[in-house]
């Protein structure tokens, strides 16, 4: 008899995370609180780890992606405190030269997977109680509109419900004790239109002393905006008007790629407003229930292997549940041991980008020019062929690609 998972959340961790059970031989069942499946998002950059989990997915196939071509002038701007703009490193020049996507294309592509194999998944509905027992955890489902409720049980039970999980706060404990505080917030949404006078698939920085505004640059779509600012009180920006806060933020930087984007902003038919946070927790699972994706570690939108990280989760969780098939504590021990040195490396190294996206003084955002204008220079002396790497040969956005013959 093949085993039953819950899993909770329709996001990218939640579908990668049922993906990979299926592949293991287990019958998972999606619940999700949204009464429809979300689509569009903002930018993210999609690296090397993340496009073979894709590949191992069996998703790769279904997977758009959007790097601008390379062309002989530059893809990235950065604009200094005179309006000046120059030649600069982008998101996507970093280490490991990451595929450009939105968050919509990677879960329209775990989505078609999840279709193809006939997951069942219910919209509308969360898990208010699990209770564990020796052969099976009993789940208290709720609908919502109706507020009706009903038990299931499950072999397992899989929280890929976000940053404030409700399953890691029922089994785990309270936000507070998981959820570190970065003392930040970000607005990333779509832009209607490029800032004026830069080509459309252009990325452009301006970057402040605790306070930041980028531009991602697509092959085949509007560009993405994110906002990011430091603050000393977290709850205040969420009191009141959340435009209103963004520019009194803003105000200041009297910058036209900051006035579109805060005009954009305006326009915009949604968009993702937060504070910014890691999870941090001992172990990501006990007995039968298990957390991934940002449930259980959260790397933060800085680090930017949110989607990388759900991917191989997800893909990791289904290997382990395939190599010990009548042992559930020994697959989640492994998963965890193999995943664990990865997540704790990129949480790490989050701090240090951070800094890269929103300088924490006058002096980091000085610093922060220096250091960026020397490895531009450097990597400037490259060879074409080496200076090209993997991106040189990425597919154009209007295609549909394998993940692996890009860089992703």
């Amino acid at each position: 008899m093949r085993k039953r998972a819950l899993v909770v959340g329709l996001g990218i961790a939640g579908m990668s995370a049922a993906i990979g059970l299926r592949q293991a031989g287990w019958t998972p069942v999606i619940v999700e609180r949204a009464p429809e499946r979300r689509t569009g998002g903002y930018f993210i950059g999609l690296f090397p780890e993340g496009g073979q989990a894709a590949a191992d997915l069996g998703i790769a196939d279904h997977l758009h992606t959007r790097n601008p071509e390379r062309t002989a002038g530059p893809n990235s701007w950065s604009v200094d405190r005179r309006g000046k703009r120059k030649p600069a490193l982008g998101f996507l020049d970093q280490p490991g030269e990451p595929t450009a996507v939105l968050r919509g294309d990677i879960e329209a592509a775990l989505w078609q997977r999840i279709t193809d194999d006939g997951v069942e998944v219910r919209f509308g509905t969360t898990p208010v109680a699990i209770t564990e027992g020796p052969a099976e955890a009993q789940v208290l489902l709720e609908k919502a509109g109706t507020g009706a409720q009903y038990r299931e049980s499950f072999d397992l039970v899989v929280g890929a419900d976000g940053m404030r999980s409700s399953v890691r706060r029922t089994v785990f404990g309270p936000d507070e004790d998981y959820l570190t505080t970065w003392n930040a917030m970000i607005c990333a949404f779509q832009l209607k239109e490029q800032v004026p006078l830069y080509e459309a698939s252009d990325s452009i920085i301006v970057a402040r002393a605790k306070r930041a505004a980028w531009v991602f640059g697509f092959a085949d779509h509007a560009p993405t905006a994110l906002l990011t600012y430091r603050t000393t009180d977290v709850q205040e920006q969420f009191s009141g008007s959340r435009v209103d806060r963004l520019r009194s933020v803003f105000s200041g930087m009297d910058d036209p790629v900051v006035r579109h984007v805060l005009d954009s902003l305006e326009e915009a038919p949604d968009h993702l407003f937060d504070s910014v946070h890691q999870v941090k927790m001992p172990r990501w699972s006990t007995g039968r229930v298990v957390l991934v994706g940002d449930a259980a570690w959260c790397m933060n939108l800085y680090s930017g292997m949110g989607a990388t990280s759900s991917l191989r989760g997800g893909a990791a969780l289904g290997t382990a549940l395939r190599e010990h098939p009548d042992d559930l504590a020994a697959a989640l021990d492994a998963w965890e041991a193999g995943l664990r040195p990865f997540i704790t490396k990129h949480q790490r190294t989050a701090r240090l980008k951070q800094q890269m996206f929103v300088p924490s003084s006058r002096r980091a955002e000085a610093l922060r020019s220096v250091l960026l204008g020397l490895v531009r220079r450097i990597r400037g002396r490259r060879p074409a062929t080496e200076a090209g790497g993997p991106r040189a040969r990425a597919v154009s956005g209007s295609s549909r690609a394998r993940a692996t013959r890009s860089p992703s």
